[in-house]
């Protein structure tokens, strides 16, 4: 027995030295993946401020724009501190299925050492936390024109909290989800799912605005959104190519897909479009770049060239037909139609994953022993559990806030227009 002991010992002890080697090669910093998640998160700062603002800015009423801005600028701040403090923590902490823990709550035993991957934590840090960031900002769209400034800065720290940071632990940070085995590269689920329900959940509890139906509500300058949504497609590379944590082949991979997907629905939306009115508009061509960069998102890693472009082709005609059709038929207010194109297009591009990232159709695969039925029966499962949790939760928070402070701005404030009842001054002066 004693001899016994000492053989597994021994052979325990070879074990550990031999994977020594593997283990420092696996913690090596790259400089070349640092350098490229730094850019790439910069990349997705800019899709925020000034990208979604300015594409948001344009698409409201004059007297709106800056409130638009603001309401961008503010959740950007407020989310920040909130993901140091504990946002990362409960993120991608160790915790349970559905919560990280707060061991590193005010970012607690991270130095400029510690490494996630081949990448500096602290860097890792701050690449998350630019999509915790344009997450709630990308909500504005849905109340735009009538939401109090104090009550969307207090609906945003309630809502990344209780509703983003789980669904990103679950997806992204050992949770559930991932756990199932759902693929989102860069966010289906996590941003654009969860923003375009919890934007529906908003129309509906404020109400649509004054004179909705009834008065001209056409977006006051398409230059600025056609700016905005390039700056949104250009600051998109971070966003899925970057999600690759690193510079190599499957990034190059995001990134070509993220290049002929939003294409594909560019052109696909303008058909349509053009088939439906007679004419393409430049609002439709503006829709169908976001269409497509949103359905490419979560499968941008996992699908081939060609399966991009068809997911393009197929999104942009859903979408079109949810923001023209659907939204009318029911009557909300939507005002920017993040539900018709974030939600829609999310929920389209999370479950076609499951169909392209087969090998057949030039996919990186599905893993052993998992068939395409089971990877759309998980995907399925994730776009399901990620409106039920979004829904019922923000809807809560809606309520909880509107008792505290009340969501909607009073009628005389809102047709004079936010930029002035809420922040007194202008976007123009002419």
């Amino acid at each position: 027995m004693a001899n016994l002991k000492k053989t597994l010992g021994l052979a325990a002890a070879i074990a550990a030295l031999t994977a020594l080697p593997a283990f420092a090669q696996d913690a090596k910093l790259s400089g070349a993946d640092t350098a490229w998640m730094m850019t790439s998160s910069l990349l997705v700062l800019f899709m925020t401020l000034p990208g979604l603002a300015l594409f948001y800015g344009g698409l409201v009423r004059t007297k709106n724009m800056l409130s638009v801005l603001m309401q961008c600028s503010i959740i950007t701040g407020v989310v920040m501190i909130v993901w140091v403090v504990y946002g990362y923590s409960l993120a991608f902490g160790s915790g349970n299925a559905i919560y990280g823990g707060f061991e590193k709550a005010f970012l607690a035993g991270i130095t400029p050492d510690t490494l996630s991957g081949t990448i500096p934590e602290y860097v890792f840090i701050v690449f998350q936390m630019t999509f915790a960031v344009i997450t709630p900002a990308l909500i504005v769209g849905s109340f735009a024109e009538r939401m109090k400034f104090s009550a969307l800065t207090l609906f945003s720290i309630l809502w990344v909290t209780f509703v983003y940071f789980p669904i990103a632990h679950m997806v992204w940070g050992g949770g559930y989800l991932g756990a199932q085995g759902a693929k989102d590269f860069a966010g289906g689920t996590v941003v654009h799912i969860n923003a375009g329900v919890a934007g529906l959940v908003g129309a509906l509890v404020l109400g649509p605005r004054l004179g909705f139906g009834k008065e001209n509500m056409a977006p006051h300058s398409m230059t600025l959104t056609m700016v905005g949504a390039s700056i949104l497609w250009v600051g998109w590379f971070g966003f899925n190519a970057g999600s690759e944590l690193a510079a190599d082949g499957i990034a190059g991979l995001a990134m070509i897909n993220t290049f002929v997907a939003t294409a594909a629905a560019l052109v696909s939306w303008c058909a349509v479009e053009g088939m439906a009115r007679g004419k393409a508009s430049m609002l439709g061509a503006a829709s169908g770049m976001v269409a497509g960069l949103v359905a490419i998102t979560p499968a941008c890693g996992f699908v081939g060239p060609m399966g991009a472009v068809v997911l393009g082709l197929i999104v942009s005609p859903i979408c079109y037909f949810f923001v023209t059709t659907v939204k009318s038929k029911f009557g909300y207010d939507d005002s920017l139609d993040v539900f018709g194109v974030h939600g829609i297009g999310g929920i389209v591009g999370a479950i076609l994953t499951g169909v392209f990232c087969a090998p057949s159709l030039g996919g990186t695969g599905y893993g052993d022993g998992v068939t395409m039925a089971h990877q759309i029966y998980v995907q399925i499962e994730a776009v399901v559990i990620t409106i039920v949790w979004c829904g019922v939760i923000s809807f809560i928070l809606y309520k909880i806030v509107d008792m505290i402070l009340g969501l909607r701005v009073d009628a005389d404030s809102e047709r004079e227009g936010l930029d002035i009842s809420q922040h007194g001054e202008a976007a123009y002066h002419s």
